[in-house]
């Protein structure tokens, strides 16, 4: 196993562009620790509290499942801190081999992966208008962050991580409020482009304020921002969460992958 990513590993994940787009990102990046054959199989983890990714070929052969079993196990990564996105056939044999090892990991979250090819205009129109968020916006994009956080139940960090995210996410322009009529901030999104994929993630609606079309508006707006750029625009989803499903298949989103957390 290589300790790099080149060509090859992003080549291997040209198929699985949609449910792995997030490890293509953090290859590139630093990280805590990156395991390739360039061939079969990635391990890549970027560092805490955010997950390792794991990805195999479809059908992996039980041999090539026991290796990355093997290599996550070696470099332990088998603690309570740790959560890992792979595939479903991964996923069933790490359960299933985890109970030998009185590790008992289990399914967290299911994962959808959407792309966008042909999107629809909301059929109803919210009030309010999109807002890129700006110095000003600090205080309540960590506290979107962090409500964001709390209510997937991963990923969780202190106030302090949230605000050097929230820096960073403002200096890049890469998260977006929605403000109702009132001028209140009532929803929160972000987009990040790399190659020819836009995917729009951290979507959050204030509790008070859902059901009133905000979050389906704003995905919207940053699905044709990221069109009108030249970006397929892309999106995870919790798959047990059908609101939210059906809100973004409204405005044009197609599932293409399935993926799950485990932990």
């Amino acid at each position: 196993m290589d300790y790099f990513a080149d060509e090859r590993d992003y080549k291997l994940l040209e198929n699985d562009k949609y449910t792995f787009f997030v490890l293509g990102r953090i290859m590139g990046g630093e990280c805590n620790l990156l395991l390739t054959d360039h061939e079969k199989l990635i391990i890549c983890f970027s560092s805490n509290p955010y997950p390792v990714w794991i990805w195999t070929l479809d059908g992996a052969p039980e041999e090539e499942k026991e290796k990355a079993y093997e290599l996550v196990r070696e470099n332990g990564l088998f603690t309570n801190s740790h959560t890992f996105n792979l595939k479903y056939d991964l996923a069933d044999y790490f359960i299933s081999r985890s109970s030998e090892d009185a590790t008992n990991l289990s399914i967290k979250i299911n994962m959808f992966a959407y792309d966008c090819p042909n999107l629809k205009e909301p059929h109803i129109w919210a009030d309010g208008e999109l807002h890129r968020c700006m110095p000003e916006d600090m205080d309540e994009l960590v506290e979107f962050i962090d409500s964001f956080h709390k209510e997937i139940g991963i990923d969780m960090d202190s106030l302090e991580a949230y605000r050097r995210k929230a820096e960073d996410a403002i200096r890049d322009g890469s998260h977006f409020i929605w403000k109702n009529k009132e001028g209140r901030s009532v929803a929160v999104c972000s987009i990040r482009p790399k190659d020819d994929l836009a995917s729009i993630g951290m979507v959050y609606t204030r509790e008070e304020y859902r059901r009133m079309h905000y979050a389906e508006n704003l995905v919207y707006q940053l699905s044709k921002m990221a069109k009108n750029a030249g970006y397929m625009p892309m999106l995870y989803t919790d798959a047990d969460y059908a609101a939210s499903n059906a809100c973004y298949e409204k405005i044009g989103y197609v599932l293409r992958g399935k993926l799950c957390t485990i932990g």
